[in-house]
This record gives structure tokens, C-alpha cells and sequence, in this order.
């Protein structure tokens, strides 16, 4: 088992990471400390791997088993974990833990922070996509069918438990959806663990376990640094949107869950490193770098030709990083170097939309 800490002072918390954590009694014995449980999860998830962690929590954890799927990210979701909760008379010194993937994981870390102004949320990713990024950091939140995640709540958990023998039970579509993620933190900040995935792409789509084990530790590293630095995205955090502005234009144009959030995150990074490229900030080289990778790990790499440039811009207009009515973009200087910024040429920008991905 590897623990990476989030130090964020009396709101600090552990990520265990290792194969066989949901069963590791004395760990979650740990956490819990007493308390009453409540697992949420979906019923993909359940039929995998709800036995296995009631059976090690015991049979008087309570359990929320939601209907699956992006389009289910909702208040009304989030109000069914909150009429669960009350049913079962859960106090404030209680706690949820979430078992799934991101949308369970913002769902329930959500309910977790509004349900008597605030209870205790573990995590319990079962997704790649969840491992290294949306577990960590305590964003939580729901959809609106004007904008993803546009309501929503900072909570951090108290901890996470990644257990990645769970990503066995993936859909490769899934699991691969997770890679943009990984690939994400070398883009932004470490030039020696992107180079390291070009090396080692075939090996963690094959899920070999040293590697896997490698990558989804580096990422939580990466991330704990961010979250500690910013934990509510004043300055530094805001460089993990790399591709998010497009990727969740993307998802919002589309209808949510007609693709995956990583797969939008993916073509969005590759949009982002060429338009950094047209800016003059990214050599070319760098920007087909980005592409490469994507593209090796059989991701999109561009918006679908169905949302035009103005959709696109309309949608991006909307983003939660928009400040004083202007769009904020994160943006490659160079691999391991990015940086948010508004003053860019909107007008290339339209016509980086327009043209589309560079030959």
C-alpha cells in the first residue's frame, strides 16, 4: 500500500492506494473510527463491488444504490441521497462513503457537504478517472442543463481509498477515458512523468500493474500539491482545467453522458496545445506531442465536426471559470508548464474552431 497525504491542516487527509483495499479491514476500521456508515454507489458498481465492501464494513452499513450514468448527476439524485440519510435518521457525526466512480463520487461528496451543513465523505473511486483526479481535492457537485458541475460545493473528504483492482472491472472505453487525466498532470507540471507515459503507454493500457500503480500515484502526488496550494482555485489550481473549458463545451453540446468526460478532456487538451501553438506559446513539436499521446491511447482529439465554432464559444461563454465576462483559458507553455490566462486573441481562437485540428 502507498499513502500520498493532502496537507491541508485540520482538513488534511490520506490517499491509500493498493490492490485489495476495499477488504483491508484494519484500514477502514481506521477511518471509520466507530462511526455510522452509509455507501452510495450505483448499480453498475453494486452488482462488482458492494458485497465485498459491506462485508468488510459489516451489515449494519447502510447503502444508496443510484440508477448509473452521467445524466443522472442531478439535484434530484442528490436529493435522493439526502431522503435516504433522513430515512435512516443519519446525524452529523455520521458518514457517507462513496463507492464509484466521479459521478457517484460528486454526487455523494455533494449531499455529504449539504446534509446537516455538512457530514464526513470517504471515497472509494472504483474508476481510473476517480483515482487520480475527481476523489481528490473535495470538489463536489451536480449538472445543470446549461453547464456541468455548475452547482456544487467544496468538501474534502476524509479519506481515499483507491483499491485499483477495481479498474478490472472497466470497460476499456472507461478505463481509457481515465488516461486523459493522467496524461493531463504531465502536461501541466511535470515534463519527466510525460515523457515517462510516452514510454509506458502501451504498459498502463494493458493495465500492467507496476505501471498502473506508478501512474495513479504520481497523479495523486501531483494533485495532493495543487489542492494544498489552492484548495478553492484562487491561483494554481486552476491549471488541473487543462481542456476542461472545451471538454465540458463539448459535454454540454453533446447532452451529458454522450461522451465520456475524459474522452471530452482529451480532444479539449489537444484543442488547448494547439491553440497555444497558434499563440506562438508551444513549439509545434510539443503540441503534436500532446496529439501523439492522445491519439495513442485511441482518445478523441478534437470537438465533433456536429458542434460548430459558435456553439462551441456560446457553450465556453458559460464556463465557471469566466470571470468579469471574460473567458479564462489554461494553456501549454510547454510540456510540465501551463498557465491561465484571459488575454488571448479571441478572434484566433474562432477561427482555431472554425479551421479545425491542425495537419
Amino acid at each position: 500500500m502507498k499513502t500520498v497525504t493532502v496537507p491541508l491542516g485540520a482538513r488534511s487527509y490520506s490517499i491509500f492506494i493498493g490492490d485489495g483495499m476495499l477488504g483491508d479491514r484494519q484500514c477502514w476500521r481506521d477511518i471509520i473510527a466507530g462511526r455510522r456508515t452509509m455507501i452510495v454507489t450505483d448499480e453498475i458498481v453494486a452488482e462488482h463491488h458492494l458485497g465485498r465492501l459491506t462485508a468488510t464494513l459489516g451489515d449494519d452499513c447502510a447503502t444508496c444504490v443510484l440508477a448509473a450514468g452521467e445524466s443522472r448527476k442531478t439535484l434530484a439524485t442528490a436529493g435522493e441521497v439526502w431522503n435516504r440519510l433522513m430515512e435512516a435518521r443519519f446525524a452529523r457525526d455520521d458518514v457517507l462513503i462513496a463507492l464509484g466512480g466521479g459521478v457517484v463520487g460528486d454526487i455523494a461528496g455533494f449531499a455529504a457537504a449539504c446534509y446537516q451543513r455538512g457530514i464526513a465523505c470517504i471515497q472509494a473511486p472504483t474508476t481510473l478517472i476517480a483515482q487520480v483526479d475527481s476523489a481528490v481535492g473535495g470538489k463536489t457537485g451536480v449538472n445543470h442543463p446549461l453547464g456541468k458541475n455548475m452547482i456544487g460545493a467544496f468538501h474534502q473528504p476524509a479519506a481515499v481509498v483507491a483499491d485499483p483492482g477495481t479498474l478490472a472491472t472497466l470497460p476499456d472505453t472507461e478505463y481509457r477515458a481515465g488516461l486523459a487525466e493522467v496524461i493531463k498532470y504531465g502536461v501541466i507540471l511535470d515534463a519527466d512523468f510525460f515523457a515517462w507515459l510516452e514510454a509506458n503507454i502501451d504498459a498502463l493500457l494493458e493495465q500492467e500493474h507496476d505501471a498502473l500503480a506508478h501512474a495513479i500515484a504520481r497523479s495523486c502526488e501531483i494533485k495532493a500539491a495543487i489542492v494544498a496550494a489552492d484548495e478553492h482555485e484562487q491561483g494554481q489550481r486552476a491549471l488541473l482545467n487543462l481542456g476542461h473549458t472545451f471538454g465540458h463545451a463539448i459535454e454540454t453540446g453533446l447532452g451529458h453522458g454522450r461522451w465520456r468526460h475524459g474522452e471530452a478532456v482529451a480532444a479539449g487538451m489537444v484543442m488547448a496545445a494547439d491553440f497555444a501553438r497558434r499563440l506562438g506559446w508551444l513549439k509545434h513539436d510539443d503540441a503534436r506531442r500532446v496529439r501523439d499521446l492522445v491519439v495513442r491511447t485511441a482518445l478523441p482529439d478534437w470537438a465533433p465536426a456536429e458542434l460548430d465554432a459558435e456553439r462551441l464559444l456560446t457553450l465556453m461563454a458559460s464556463d465557471k471559470k469566466v470571470r468579469g465576462g471574460r473567458l479564462r483559458l489554461v494553456l501549454p507553455r510547454a510540456i510540465g508548464r501551463a498557465e491561465a490566462t484571459a488575454d488571448f486573441d479571441h478572434e484566433l481562437l474562432r477561427r482555431m474552431l472554425k479551421e479545425g485540428p491542425a495537419e
